[in-house]
């Protein structure tokens, strides 16, 4: 099936009946207005909620490990707390073959393809967890599929990127993001509401009875009470399968020189997407193996997790580029994009706003937990454990979604005004913006870890963290400004991808930073540590847009 739209009195009734696009310049506002704006929105609404389930299945072990806790699963914290990590790494590594998905495979084949993927975690999960007796092993490769809903926001926002115009890509990659980053929050609010009743009856399997207090939105339920955690997995198929249909019937593929100009038929385009997430699948479990101890059937080496991170990414890349033919060829144009001095600048800049997103989100809950709802001063007796409850501690579920909301909702806004005023400037004041509310908060952690009452300084712990969520989501819909200003039409779709996928490894990397700062009992260093990064990504911005005489100003 293939379209020829042209850019000179283009048919618009001819625009929706075929799924592939041969011709396509929406940077001629006659061709926008007749026929391109027509297209390019019916694409982006359909990408944005298969985009939302995937945050949400990608991020919903860090609720599921919490009710395995209460129910008694026989897993020890640490070996529960693998499964985020297992689906952080994974997510972020599949990121850099789906930043090439579009050129080799095409949006609509992609999107189809990536967002049925994402059943078979969601139900493996739902079934996995009707039994305490599923053995770990079962859960980590569950964990390790649910990064495919991680690795989709770099496929996602690369196709949305081919179909607007630059004057709007900042509004329109800013919702695609900014709503799609809305499954986080969907996920926190939706998966504890559908543990409470058993939704599909005699389908779902039977409840269990919670052992301990579970955390709800509005308080806390109490032992004894009747649970379906397998709804958490299945609870996703009721959307994913109604949205596969619609990228099937509802999406395109622009198979133009820029884009994918030879992407053959849909069964090529999705051995191709299957081939290259199993290079990324491969090497995130090696590093996965180096990393992990003995106990989580990992190899007890203990290899550093920056070590880690360097020998994943570098062999995922230079794996993607042994393949053969045409998707060799077609990779080693894209890649030229590694010799592009700003792909790497971008991917610092990114690193600030959604890798703190996406990190501070997987960790903001156990920060709360831990921080607030234990004393950390010696009692009566002068022991000092870090494990006496505090009773007056604030409820972490009830609180967490909101700083993941703040900066899914200004996402868009930030786009918004970064294609009136800059994308560069508005950076540079967020920036700013987050080195003080993370010293702020960093202030507050400490102050909270040397009072017998910690909740007392919960209120501007938890404010501050807000501005900091609203922060990183003004920061990234500018920074997708920036991009598609800096590169062409060719290059700023893999670019989007590769900083897209470098960035997502703040989901691994800050929440075993907070882990081990937490474990240290110096929680506010990692604060202080993420607000001297963000100093310098305010150099780098500066050095790069915003200087006199700089090449790109204030893009």
């Amino acid at each position: 099936m293939s379209e020829t739209i042209h850019t000179s009195n283009p048919p618009p009734a001819a625009a929706s009946k075929s799924a592939d696009i041969t011709n396509w310049d929406v940077e001629n506002t006659e061709f926008w207005e007749s026929t391109g704006k027509k297209i390019a929105n019916r694409n982006l609404w359909i990408s944005i909620p298969s985009l939302l389930c995937g945050f949400a299945v990608w991020l919903y072990w860090g609720i599921i490990t919490v009710q395995m806790l209460n129910l008694g699963f026989p897993f020890a914290k640490s070996e529960l707390f693998t499964l985020m990590a297992i689906a952080g790494l994974t997510g972020a590594t599949l990121r850099i073959p789906s930043s090439f998905f579009i050129r080799l495979s095409g949006g609509r084949n992609t999107i189809f393809f990536t967002t049925a993927l994402l059943m078979l975690p969601a139900l493996g999960t739902g079934i996995a967890l009707q039994s305490k007796d599923t053995p770990l092993w079962v859960f980590q490769l569950l964990a390790l599929l649910s990064g495919f809903g991680g690795g989709n926001f770099a496929s996602s926002m690369s196709n949305i990127s081919y179909f607007f115009p630059k004057k709007v890509q900042g509004l329109a990659l800013g919702l695609n993001a900014g709503l799609g980053n809305f499954g986080v929050t969907t996920m926190q609010i939706l998966v504890p509401l559908m543990m409470t009743f058993g939704v599909f009856g005699a389908l779902g399997g039977e409840s269990m009875t919670l052992q301990n207090t579970s955390g709800t939105l509005i308080g806390k339920i109490p032992a004894g009470s009747e649970t379906w955690i397998q709804n958490a997995g299945f609870v996703w198929l009721l959307f994913l399968i109604p949205l596969a249909f619609a990228g099937w019937f509802g999406m395109n593929n622009i198979r133009t020189s820029e884009v994918s100009p030879d992407i053959g038929s849909p069964v090529k385009a999705f051995s191709i997407i299957t081939c290259m997430l199993l290079v990324g699948f491969i090497t995130a479990t090696i590093g996965l193996w180096l990393m992990l101890p003995e106990s989580a059937n990992g190899s007890g080496f203990n290899v550093p997790k920056e070590i880690v991170l360097v020998i994943v990414i570098a062999s995922t890349v230079f794996l993607l580029k042994l393949f053969p033919g045409d998707i060799k060829q077609n990779l080693t144009r894209q890649y030229q994009i590694f010799g592009h001095q700003h792909t790497w600048v971008m991917s610092v800049i990114y690193t600030m706003t959604f890798g703190s997103f996406i990190g501070f989100s997987a960790a903001f809950p156990l920060a709360i937990k831990v921080i607030f709802g234990y004393s950390h001063v010696a009692g009566a007796d002068g022991v000092l454990t870090h494990d006496t409850v505090n009773p007056n501690g604030p409820s972490a579920l009830m609180y967490a979604w909101m700083g993941p909301f703040i900066g899914a909702l200004i996402r868009p806004v930030g786009g918004w005004i970064a294609d009136k005023v800059g994308g560069a400037l508005v950076t540079q004041i967020v920036s700013v913006v987050m080195v003080l509310s993370a010293i702020g908060v960093a202030y507050y952690m400490k102050a909270a870890y040397a009072s017998a009452t910690p909740e007392e300084y919960f209120v501007p712990f938890f404010l501050l963290f807000l501005v900091l969520f609203a922060a990183t989501g003004i920061g990234n819909g500018s920074t997708f400004r920036t991009i598609a200003m800096v590169f062409n039409k060719e290059q700023a779709g893999p670019v989007l991808g590769w900083t897209s996928a470098v960035a997502a490894y703040g989901a691994f990397y800050i929440p075993k930073v907070f882990g081990e700062q937490i474990k240290a009992t110096t929680p506010e260093y990692a604060l202080y540590g993420f607000a001297a990064f963000y100093g310098l990504c305010i150099l780098v911005n500066w050095w790069f847009y915003l200087r006199p005489g700089a090449e790109h100003k204030n893009p």
